[in-house]
């Protein structure tokens, strides 16, 4: 039986991965309070639906950062996507390419920026911020030749989060996986396991800045001639200094529950940013998005639109691009029901809605 709902893709995924690897997708920091708080928060969002607004099918189209894609999704950055299936970052580029939607492209994807920009998808680029600015600096090089069409800085990794999965299982990369877009030599680290230790944040941990400022992003500003994206705000202040460093959109994140464990929901925060923001970013949800019922409430409470992780990884893992391809289409199914329900003829109205919260 075809998948229909993306938790499917879960099962499948979970049946063909190895169970180190699915640890490393599916789990949290710590306790994965975090991570659980996500999806329970989630659910306690009520969207009250509108009647009699003459609406029998719902255009799902939307504008993030002054393009049009046919709906307010894009892919979320996600590190290594050939350890779930050999065609890895390709595949689910190729997916959001054919569905009209961005996908965003991890500073430790498996596959070279170049080769992913290739398949023609509308690509952002995610910039974790190395030790050595020259390394930033050239990799910015890279991503403007490639034709990227943002670029994603992600803020809330300062060190990796602390994953008690990853280091039950001594976690390391595969020889056939690597961080492409890397060049600075510290490979060798994700490779080399240990008991108790995961080789990929120690990877991460010598690679990345720990120690990032403001004044940091606002030189990146003046690097790239590209819209910018601050991915991992909670506070609305940060949102506000974000703005001030010349961010035309936040992502209200909690890195899916992966770094600071006992950090509230993304959605929690999300009404707080958008007011904090106003009209001078858009901001886009990230962290527990499973199906347009999601994407209907992130829209309710402000957001342009969210990013969608996990679900994707998983089709991925279970499928390829052919999989990847049908969970976005019956995301976008589950969306057009969603809006058509709620008495929304277009993605804008469902900003109009009123929630509720339960539970």
């Amino acid at each position: 039986m075809s998948p229909v709902s993306l938790d499917d893709y879960a099962e499948r995924a979970r049946a063909v991965l190895p169970p180190a690897v699915w640890d490393y997708v599916a789990g949290g920091s710590a306790a994965e309070v975090t991570l659980r708080a996500n999806r329970s928060a989630l659910d306690r969002v009520a969207v009250l639906p509108r009647v009699l607004r003459g609406v029998s099918t719902a255009n799902l189209g939307a504008r993030l950062l002054g393009r049009p894609y046919a709906m307010p999704v894009g892919v979320a950055p996600m590190a290594y996507q050939r350890l779930v299936h050999p065609d890895g970052e390709l595949a689910l580029a190729a997916a959001a390419g054919a569905a009209g939607v961005p996908y965003l492209a991890s500073t430790l994807a498996s596959t070279p920026i170049e080769q992913v920009a290739g398949t023609g998808a509308e690509v952002w680029f995610q910039l974790y911020w190395l030790r050595e600015r020259a390394l930033v600096r050239d990799l910015l090089d890279r991503v403007v030749a490639a034709g990227c069409r943002a670029l994603v800085v992600t803020v809330d990794v300062p060190v990796l989060g602390r994953r008690p999965r990853d280091l039950r299982n001594a976690f390391r990369l595969p020889a056939e996986v690597i961080a492409a877009n890397l060049t600075d030599g510290r490979d060798a680290l994700a490779h080399a396991g240990a008991p108790g230790v995961s080789a990929t944040a120690a990877h991460t941990d010598a690679s990345f800045a720990p120690a990032l400022r403001w004044a940091d992003l606002a030189w990146l500003r003046e690097q790239a001639d590209l819209p910018l994206v601050v991915k991992g705000v909670l506070d609305p202040r940060d949102a506000v200094e974000a703005v001030r460093a010349g961010a035309d959109a936040v992502v209200v994140s909690n890195h899916g529950g992966r770094q600071l464990d006992g950090a509230p929901a993304s959605v929690t925060m999300l009404p707080e940013v958008v007011d904090a923001v106003g009209d001078r970013c858009q901001v886009l949800l990230d962290s527990g998005i499973r199906g347009g019922t999601d994407v209907l409430r992130a829209l309710a409470l402000g957001a342009a639109g969210v990013l969608v992780g996990r679900p994707l990884l998983w089709a991925l893992a279970a499928g390829g691009e052919p999989a990847a391809r049908d969970a976005l289409a019956l995301l976008a199914a589950e969306l057009r029901d969603a809006l058509t329900l709620a008495g929304c003829p277009d993605t804008a109205a469902a900003g109009e809605l009123r929630t509720v919260a339960v539970g």
